[in-house]
């Protein structure tokens, strides 16, 4: 799955591309995923203690960003990069919307509708793209007592998305929790199947897996409030 359609590069900044591909590819055939997302994530809250939706940071990996804004830069047009960015926010947010957004939630092992996004940005940090969204829920719920479970995949597994770390060990500001409730978090690492592991291992570049192959690869977020 990816989020945005291909950019028209320049022949110059095709063969670039094309010879970086190259180089890279016996790491990038060797299985899915082809790239990846850091991601932070904060639960907003309402003063009655119902969520309200889930805010998004995702950072593409630096090779994707690379050529994201490369080919920015390269763009004609009014506007330059910021311009740029703004355009690619909502070709991202398109994209995602068929798919809810990449995101799965359970309270309590019933799962969540999820709202229109309607609030995003996209940003250049640190060499690498951003992309920062709140996603609502469709009906606020009340988490007291409760425990949320979240999953955020492309279900193609074309690129996995996990939560910003050093090392193995989750940042601080991978998940938390905007609001009055006292409530715990905690980052449960994926545990796929043998068998699936092997399916992904077989896919190539130039293969599409099967709808649903990338939750088995996703992390969980667990939230549970007093």
């Amino acid at each position: 799955m990816k989020l945005l359609r291909p950019l028209m590069p320049s022949r110059a900044r095709f063969w670039l591309i094309w010879m970086t591909v190259l180089l890279l590819m016996p790491v990038l055939a060797q299985a899915h995923p082809h790239g990846w997302i850091d991601m932070r994530m904060r639960l907003i809250l309402d003063d009655q203690g119902r969520l309200e939706g889930l805010h998004q940071a995702w950072r593409m990996d630096p090779f994707y960003s690379l050529i994201i804004l490369e080919e920015l830069g390269l763009a004609e047009g009014e506007g330059g990069l910021e311009a740029g960015l703004d355009k690619l926010g909502g070709e991202i947010r398109q994209n995602l919307a068929p798919h809810d957004y990449f995101t799965e939630l359970q309270v309590d092992g019933e799962k969540l509708a999820v709202g229109e996004v309607t609030e995003y940005t996209v940003m250049e940090r640190g060499g690498r793209v951003e992309f920062i969204f709140m996603l609502p829920l469709e009906t606020p719920l009340p988490l007291s007592e409760k425990t949320l479970h979240y999953k955020v995949f492309d279900p193609t597994y074309y690129l996995e998305v996990v939560h910003e770390a050093e090392g193995n060990t989750p940042l601080d500001d991978a998940l938390t929790v905007n609001g009055e409730l006292t409530c715990s978090t905690r980052i449960v690492p994926a545990d796929p199947d043998p068998e699936l592991v092997m399916e992904a291992a077989m896919l190539d570049i130039t293969d599409e897996a099967e709808p649903g192959l990338g939750r088995h690869f996703a992390e969980t977020g667990e939230v549970t409030c007093d």
